[in-house]
């Protein structure tokens, strides 16, 4: 079980990436504490000298202007969550589910959001207890924050709703029985603090961010041995070409491909004699593709890391001088554009993934027997692997359109510019899964091709990408069931078993 304490750093990626692999303890600093005592004691100060604040003793969108009398405003808190709890769709993962509290706990640690002790101590008990509020993934629009995701997160902390414990989804009350809890009365502002926020976009983008990076070590590794297998050339990975353009994450993926391919006897055979010219774009240019797709995650990678440990609810409550301001930090634009940075970077790790695999299976290009089987006619081999690998990249590329572009005015127009960011995230997850298949689909076909290439062995790591692919499947004899090899392979990918192999490129390692 990972420990998380928050309060004295920033949380980082391999933390967040942790939180979502497994169970967490959550503990706080006592100066985190402190903090939110002090933004307790700010709120409490407010409704005990009758000010008029937004979001305290106010009604909320277009209806701000409506004050609300002290003896309702815990009504008010209530009603807020209720009404705001309106997803639809099939449940958050629990890995998502996990993530997005954490990010709400760490946002409320920062004592700006004016919630009391009490109400954190039970979001974090339910994390540390692994109870988990079951949250209907659509119903945001990425501002005013994640309401109906975040309303049903809430849901549970006043008893409504359902939560899964050890996989079983229980009452909400029942739930929170089950750790010794009651549900709670919300206190002024609490309401608001715990809806408003981009909590779900933040973790489904994250969750989508560490998905993305196992594709992208499994297609560094797939690239380097399909090009090993179709005997391509390694000059074009020369760092003096790199340097010239000055590109990072080309000159990091660039000398990754030289290390995975170094020492190969398969380069050697034909390093001094050799007909092509120039090999096609997609084994010459990877560290121009996969380099880019690398500095578009690093900046998504940046972007979420900041949003995971950012105050995004309001109005913010400033604990120095007392002051309660309303704005903006709800509207989740900077999640939106790193999603749809992730999405293209999925869309284009597909793409040259699966035009490799397309020359694995064609012999003219190949000079490898057609579709990677021998006695092919008899065999269909790799054929329609290849047209699978098609389909999954025609699919994100239709996926990856981007969602920041759009929006819909809400609340009567109040909320009249959103980001979109909660579905433009949720989208990561399957776009992640489909490049998955594609890129296990070459690291099957790849390894195949080095079969035809026996007993010329490639460089030692290559030789270890190829052990990794063998225990998903076996050498491709003749036809078979072919589709359980591929569940396998993709697995793999999935799994994060060829993140080694991208040694120091991952935002998160």
């Amino acid at each position: 079980m990972t420990t998380l304490t928050i309060g004295d750093q920033p949380l980082n990626l391999a933390q967040l990436r942790a939180v979502l692999d497994g169970p967490v303890h959550v503990t706080l600093t006592e100066a985190a504490w402190a903090d939110v005592e002090k933004g307790a004691a700010t709120v409490a100060a407010i409704v005990a000298e009758g000010r008029t604040v937004y979001g305290v003793n106010t009604g909320f969108g277009l209806l701000a202007s409506t004050s609300i009398a002290p003896g309702d405003l815990e009504t008010l808190q209530r009603n807020l969550v209720l009404s705001h709890a309106c997803g639809v769709g099939p449940w958050l993962s629990a890995n998502v589910t996990r993530l997005l509290m954490v990010l709400k706990i760490a946002s409320l640690a920062r004592g700006a959001s004016g919630v009391r002790r009490e109400t954190l101590e039970t979001l974090i008990a339910l994390v540390n207890a692994e109870v988990l509020p079951c949250i209907p993934s659509k119903g945001s629009v990425g501002a005013s924050g994640d309401l109906a995701p975040l309303a049903h997160m809430s849901c549970v902390l006043i008893g409504v709703g359902e939560a899964r414990v050890d996989g079983e989804a229980l009452e909400a009350e029942a739930a929170l029985a089950k750790i010794g809890l009651r549900p709670l009365t919300l206190g002024p502002k609490e309401g608001l603090a715990l809806l408003n926020g981009t909590q779900c976009s933040t973790a489904l983008a994250l969750a989508g961010l560490f998905a993305t990076e196992a594709v992208f070590a499994a297609a560094v590794a797939a690239g380097a041995l399909s090009a090993d297998a179709l005997k391509g050339s390694d000059a074009p990975f020369d760092p003096r070409i790199h340097a010239l353009r000055g590109q990072p994450g080309q000159i990091a993926v660039a000398a990754r491909l030289r290390e995975l391919m170094s020492g190969s006897a398969i380069r050697d055979s034909h390093r001094d004699d050799c007909a092509k010219v120039q090999d096609p774009y997609s084994l010459r240019c990877q560290p121009q593709v996969m380099g880019a797709v690398l500095d578009l995650l690093s900046n998504a990678a940046a972007t979420l890391e900041r949003e995971a440990n950012a105050v995004t609810d309001n109005p913010l409550v400033f604990i120095d001088d007392g002051d309660v301001i309303s704005g903006g930090n709800f509207h989740a634009e900077p999640v939106a554009f790193a999603a749809d940075q992730i999405a293209m970077a999925l869309c284009e790790i597909g793409n040259i993934s699966e035009r490799r695999t397309a020359i694995l299976v064609d012999p003219k290009m190949s000079e490898l027997p057609a579709f990677l089987v021998r006695e092919s006619g008899l065999n269909s081999g790799f054929m329609i692997a290849q047209v699978t690998a098609a389909a999954l990249v025609a699919e994100n590329r239709m996926l990856s359109h981007p969602a920041s572009v759009d929006t819909v005015p809400t609340s009567a127009n109040q909320e009249d510019h959103v980001s979109m960011a909660t579905h433009g995230a949720r989208r990561l997850l399957d776009m992640a899964e489909n490049a998955a298949t594609v890129v296990g689909i070459e690291l099957l076909a790849a390894a195949q091709g080095i079969e035809f290439h026996r007993p010329l062995r490639t460089s030692a790591q290559l030789e270890q990408v190829f052990a990794v692919v063998r225990q998903a499947a076996a050498p491709y004899a003749s036809d078979h069931y072919f589709a359980p090899d591929i569940a396998r392979a993709t697995d793999g990918v999935r799994a994060g078993l060829y993140r080694p192999f991208a040694q120091g490129l991952l935002p998160s390692s």
